[in-house]
């Protein structure tokens, strides 16, 4: 366990391998500004994950994190480079990527049930069939006794878990989450890592989720990505043990690992020296 270089050989001759699963190939994103410059978001990302891989990204505000996240969604073009999923270019939003995002964007206007039940209904799903779908789904994250409840009588908590199970309605083969559990209480969110963890194990999907929390990273990322801005880029990669061994371990029980600790102080340090660096402050 530690770094890899995420473009090593035996990697790189891997994304020339067209298999299932979602490929970055060489992306890179540039943004144009009125005044007629330029910001250079991300420059030349490559990385591959296997269907049902479970993924964290970290990194200094301004490395490019939701920008890749919304290349992976489609709802941004990169300026060069391709992301595939299961071997077809992503060019633009789709049902087989679903969006979770840090608060839960939710239809105020309806209850929990017909929230979690529109994205089948759109598919011209029968009543039944949703049904079946929807109350599997609320049974799984908790929520079937509050089914009928409107959306703003729920607590931010399970407001998120109606956000997951609608994501999950949609069957995506990707969930891509952007800091949705960054808005919640301390308890909630440790309740909220456990339920992503369980859905992971249970439905095999592949899980993208960012987070501005190491610990966090640490736990939801067999493997984790250190972003580096300027242009955003990845800086190193970390093959991980805890979040197969969260899915039934206590996730406080596991953060007293040791190599969970020393890992967590090594990217600390590493994630404190990139915002020095953007506040001009380095010293080194």
């Amino acid at each position: 366990m530690g770094m890899i270089n995420p473009l090593s050989l035996a990697d790189s001759s891997k994304l020339n391998m067209k298999t299932t699963g979602l490929h970055i190939d060489q992306v890179s994103m540039q943004f144009e500004l009125p005044n007629g410059s330029s910001i250079q978001a991300l420059n030349n990302i490559s990385l591959e994950l296997n269907n049902g891989a479970l993924i964290s990204v970290l990194g200094p505000s301004g490395c490019g994190k939701t920008t890749l996240l919304n290349i992976i969604a489609g709802f941004l073009t990169p300026t060069s480079g391709q992301v595939t999923l299961n071997n077809k270019p992503i060019t633009g939003p789709s049902a087989e990527r679903g969006m979770v995002f840090q608060q839960g964007a939710l239809f105020e206007w309806m209850n929990v049930y017909q929230n979690v039940s529109f994205g089948p209904k759109m598919q011209g799903m029968s009543p039944s069939k949703i049904q079946e779908i929807v109350d599997h789904l609320l049974n799984t994250v908790g929520l079937q006794d509050f089914k009928d409840k409107a959306v703003y009588e729920l607590s931010g908590g399970m407001q998120q878990r109606v956000a997951l199970a609608r994501c999950l309605a949609n069957d995506p083969d990707v969930i891509l989450m952007d800091e949705p559990l960054g808005a919640l209480d301390a308890l909630t969110r440790e309740k909220m890592q456990s339920l992503i963890l369980k859905l992971w194990q249970e439905t095999h999907k592949t899980i993208i989720l960012i987070t501005h929390s190491v610990e966090e990273a640490l736990l939801l990322g067999e493997r984790l990505l250190v972003m580096a801005p300027r242009p955003g880029h990845i800086h190193c990669e970390y093959n991980l043990p805890f979040a197969r061994l969260g899915v039934n371990q206590d996730l406080r029980q596991l953060k007293k690992h040791h190599q969970y600790s020393h890992i967590r102080e090594e990217i600390l340090a590493m994630i404190w020296d990139m915002e020095e660096q953007i506040m001009g402050n380095h010293t080194g």
